[in-house]
């Protein structure tokens, strides 16, 4: 009688077990994690820590608009340096990471909700330089800055340029400016935003490498329906049109003209017009 008693215990005990686990989707609060990175989400008094609403950006009101369509929590906070927050949405059930380029080598590491907008990936140069390039191969040759941590630099460092790294992309501006780098190797149009907030304008772009797509990365361990529920809000979002309402901004309204375009080995080209928001690879 004592045994069969446990038993039914044991089963109840499952099936609650199941129904919570069930009912997750409304009760999760996830921890968003988001870096300085104009347009996409910058803390609005430029600092580098921000917490709710505090934080503003394109990626940023589209995350909002997101979540609030597929009722789930959830709390965010800007921080610094990119690499930190990584590895927090890496290692830590129920965090995220925004906007981070989705890669192959990162592909099965996150769980992906996305695309949230485009990352064209360019070497900028200085106002007066000379210099011209028509391949990354031709690159080689200069010093190049990048933003340790990122996409754009791990790609780079595995085509053997070697980078310079620094803990803040907009640390290349002023290097570039002052000829302690030849080229900086950003995501456009975030670098020319970071430049702008450090004074810095009439930067020039003199290859547009690569074109990455931005998401937002979740801990494997947020389960597939709070992943589901988030990428239906933003599918209807991009369907109501809101998409290219958010994006109605001049992003990429300081492009004077086309420059030439060399594609990263590491990666499959993607078409601009393909995408749901305005494209920026043009002049």
């Amino acid at each position: 009688m004592f045994k069969r008693l446990l038993v039914v215990v044991a089963s109840a005990s499952l099936v609650l077990c199941g129904l919570a686990r069930a009912d997750e989707p409304a009760d999760t609060s996830l921890v968003l994690l988001t870096e300085n990175f104009p347009p996409y989400n910058m803390a609005k008094n430029g600092k580098n820590f921000a917490q709710g609403e505090n934080i503003d950006g394109i990626a940023v009101d589209i995350v909002r608009e997101m979540f609030k369509r597929a009722g789930i929590n959830y709390s965010l906070t800007l921080r610094f340096p990119w690499e930190r927050i990584y590895k927090m949405a890496l290692e830590q059930p129920g965090y995220g990471v925004f906007v981070m380029a989705r890669l192959p080598d990162r592909e099965p590491l996150f769980k992906w909700v996305g695309p949230i907008g485009p990352d064209d990936w360019i070497m900028l140069a200085k106002a007066g330089s000379k210099i011209t390039l028509e391949s990354l191969e031709q690159a080689r040759k200069y010093k190049i800055g990048a933003y340790k941590g990122d996409a754009i630099a791990e790609t780079l460092t595995k085509q053997g340029l070697a980078p310079q790294v620094v803990l803040r992309d907009q640390d290349n501006a002023r290097k570039l400016v002052a000829g302690q780098i030849d080229l900086w190797a950003t995501g456009d149009p975030a670098g020319r935003y970071l430049a702008k907030q450090e004074g810095i304008s009439g930067l020039k772009t003199v290859l547009r490498f690569n074109s990455a797509e931005l998401y937002l990365a979740l801990n494997k361990d947020v389960s597939d329906e709070v992943v589901a529920k988030l990428q239906a809000a933003l599918d209807q979002m991009r369907q109501e049109g809101w998409w290219r309402r958010s994006w109605a901004l001049p992003v990429g309204a300081s492009l004077a003209k086309p420059v030439p375009v060399a594609k990263a080995s590491s990666d499959k080209p993607r078409s601009c017009h393909a995408r749901p928001w305005p494209c920026c690879c043009a002049g």
